[in-house]
């Protein structure tokens, strides 16, 4: 059930402060949540991005990659 309520965001921000630590609490991680959803939305809706993940996999598949460990091995052996 959705709930439109149309509120001022100085009346939303005392509503915040109203409330107890563990409320605040759930309401960020609701906030970060909604926020990670769109931003991913975004991001993936993004015509340039998707050219750019296409292409780094299509570099992976391709055998294109460093491990993490021979990147290690690498950074180190150039540190000697």
């Amino acid at each position: 059930m959705t709930i439109n309520l149309q509120i001022t965001f100085e009346a939303l921000v005392g509503a915040i402060s109203s409330l107890d630590p563990a409320e605040k609490r759930k309401l960020v991680e609701l906030l970060e949540t909604q926020l990670f959803e769109q931003e991913e939305a975004a991001y993936t809706e993004d015509a340039d991005t998707l050219h750019e993940m296409q292409a780094v996999k299509a570099e992976y598949e391709a055998g294109e990659y460093t491990t993490f460990d021979d990147f290690l091995t690498s950074g180190l052996s150039r540190r000697s």
